[in-house]
C-alpha cells in the first residue's frame, strides 16, 4: 500500500512516466516532454491561439481517468478548437495501492489515444484530504484559423440544437454506481447498454462540423444537464430562449434509470451532448445526422425571457442548481 505523500519514484516511472514516453501519440507541437523532476512541458503553437481548460471528476468513482480526459477535451471542442495535450492531477486516499493507480492511468491513456492527444505531465499523490480518488485535468488546445467560439455567441432568431441525448454521462455513471439497485428494475442488457454511453462522451466530431457550418456558440452540457446548458448559453449571450421539451431526445435506458431514482433526465449531467446556436439549424442537424451524430433542433433564441415549453404551456427556465446526479448518489447512501 502507498503511504501518504508522493508516489514512490519507481512506481511513478513504471505506471505514469514510462507509458507517456512510450505512447504512440507523439504530437509535433511538443518540444519538452515530462520526466521525473521536470515539472513543465513546452509547446509550439505555430501562430494559433492557445486554448486551455481544467476540470476535476468528482461525481464518479469508476473509470475516472477516462472520464477526466473526455470531459476536459469537450470544453476545448466547444470553443471550436482542437485539444492536443493535457496534464493530470491524481489524488488518492490513504490505503490506495498500485492497482488503483494503474486502473486510473490505463483509462487516461485509453481516452488520450481515442482523442489523439498527449498526456504532458501532472502530479500524483496519496493524501488524507480525499476519501475517494480525485482526478483533475488541464487541457491545452489550439484554434482553427485563430477563431474562438464562446458560450455567449448566440443571437436572437437563431436555432438551438442538441446532439445525442439528454443525460448521456449521468446515465453511464449511474448504471455503474447504482447497479445493485437498478438491476431490480432493468435487465442486464439494458444496464450494459447504459454503461456503454461512455463511448459517446466526446463532442469532437460535432464541434468540427458545427464550426464549419458557421455556428456562433457551442456549449457542452455538463452539470445541470441539457436545460442547464441551454440556460447558460442564454445567460452568457444576454438573450432569451424557448426550449421545447417534447423535442429533447431521452434514451429509454436513461428514462428507466431516472424514473427509478426519482430524478429529472433533463437536469442530469450530459457531457457528450453539445448545445449549439446557429442559423439554419435544420440544415446543420441534417449534416450532423448524415455524419453519424444524432442531432435535433430543440429551441429558439429570443430577445428576452427564458422558458421551457411543454404541452403548449410555458414555464420559466431557471438557473441550474445542483446536478441530479448528486441527488441520486446521495439516495444510494440513504438506502
Amino acid at each position: 500500500m502507498f503511504e501518504i505523500g508522493k508516489i514512490p519514484p519507481e512506481i511513478l516511472e513504471k505506471i505514469v512516466m514510462r507509458p507517456m514516453r512510450d505512447s504512440r501519440v507523439k504530437r509535433p507541437e511538443v518540444l519538452l516532454r515530462p520526466k521525473t523532476g521536470e515539472d513543465c512541458s513546452a509547446v509550439d503553437f505555430g501562430g494559433e491561439y492557445c486554448v486551455l481548460s481544467a476540470d476535476p471528476i468528482t461525481g464518479a468513482a469508476a473509470d475516472v481517468g477516462y472520464l477526466a480526459v473526455q470531459i476536459n477535451c469537450n470544453d476545448i471542442y466547444a470553443a471550436g478548437a482542437e485539444p492536443f495535450g493535457l496534464l493530470l492531477t491524481v489524488l488518492l486516499p490513504p490505503g490506495s495501492g498500485e492497482e488503483l493507480l494503474q486502473e486510473i492511468m490505463d483509462g487516461a491513456f485509453r481516452g488520450a489515444g481515442e482523442r489523439n492527444i498527449e498526456i504532458l505531465g501532472g502530479h500524483t499523490e496519496v493524501t488524507d484530504a480525499v476519501c475517494k480518488p480525485l482526478v483533475s485535468a488541464a487541457v491545452v488546445g489550439r484554434t482553427r484559423g485563430r477563431k474562438i467560439l464562446s458560450t455567449g455567441g448566440a443571437r436572437q432568431g437563431q436555432d438551438i440544437l442538441m446532439t445525442k441525448w439528454a443525460g448521456t454521462e449521468g446515465t453511464a455513471i449511474l448504471a455503474e454506481e447504482k447497479e445493485s439497485l437498478l438491476k431490480e428494475h432493468m435487465t442486464a442488457e439494458e444496464l450494459e447498454t447504459a454503461r456503454g454511453f461512455k463511448a459517446f462522451l466526446s463532442v469532437g466530431k460535432e464541434s468540427e462540423i458545427a464550426f464549419a457550418h458557421g455556428a456562433t456558440a457551442m456549449h457542452d452540457a455538463t452539470e445541470g444537464g441539457i436545460l442547464g446548458a441551454v440556460w447558460e448559453v442564454a445567460e452568457c449571450s444576454g438573450c432569451g430562449v424557448e426550449v421545447f421539451a417534447e423535442e429533447i431526445p431521452v434514451r429509454e435506458e436513461t428514462a428507466k434509470i431516472c424514473g427509478t431514482l426519482g430524478i429529472d433526465p433533463l437536469r442530469l449531467i450530459s457531457s457528450g451532448t453539445m448545445v449549439i446556436a446557429t442559423d439554419n439549424g435544420q440544415e446543420l442537424a441534417e449534416n450532423l445526422r448524415q455524419s453519424g451524430v444524432p442531432a435535433v433542433v430543440i429551441g429558439k433564441v429570443t430577445e428576452s425571457g427564458r422558458f421551457l415549453v411543454s404541452g403548449g404551456k410555458k414555464t420559466p427556465l431557471e438557473q441550474p442548481e445542483t446536478d441530479a446526479l448528486y441527488a441520486a448518489l446521495k439516495r444510494r447512501q440513504e438506502r
